[in-house]
């Protein structure tokens, strides 16, 4: 089984090192982790040093524990990881949410998006794949990178700065 480590380190090995791309509205990161949430974390050095052990646990702390996504990690790896991911790339809340929809659409489950995964979201997520099975997890996977790819076409249409970055997004983050 994936550990969150492992979910960890795959994120940051996808992130790369340091990048101040002038498109990017989260202005210069490594690791994936931008400054704001560095500086936020208590980090006050120049980005290009952020240490990876500094990334690994602003990772597990803001974009792991506080939504509540290490509960998905001990029912189902694959869709711990995906929602970390997305989490991590789109907001912790968005991909709450892209859970509780895709939850509800394929067991109406009934949950209220909001993007805060509770003991609701979990229990709904334990009952529909213990109910499917391995198929389960493969059709709940399936419909996150689909809600996630049509989030990354959103935010180019809604702003032609991202046609530097939709390429990226779905290569290294939409796993259909």
């Amino acid at each position: 089984m994936t550990s969150i480590r492992e979910i960890i380190e795959d994120i940051i090995r996808v992130e790369g090192g340091y990048v101040d791309h002038p498109n990017d509205p989260g202005g210069a990161t490594k690791y994936g982790i931008t400054e704001k949430v560095a500086r936020a974390a208590g980090y006050k050095d120049h980005m290009k040093d952020l240490p990876y052990g500094i990334a690994h646990n602003i990772y597990y702390t803001e974009y792991v524990v506080k939504p509540g996504f290490d509960k998905l990690a001990e029912i189902n790896a694959d869709i711990a990881a995906e929602v970390v991911d997305t989490g991590v790339n789109m907001g912790p809340a968005v991909a709450g949410k892209f859970l509780q929809r895709a939850l509800n659409a394929v067991s109406g489950a009934g949950l209220v998006v909001d993007g805060a995964v509770g003991k609701r979201t979990v229990n709904a997520m334990a009952d529909f794949l213990r109910s499917r099975g391995s198929t389960g997890t493969k059709v709940l996977l399936k419909m996150l990178n689909s809600l996630q790819c049509v989030r990354y076409i959103e935010l180019t249409e809604s702003n032609a700065k991202n046609r530097s970055f939709i390429y990226g997004w779905v290569a290294n983050r939409v796993n259909i």
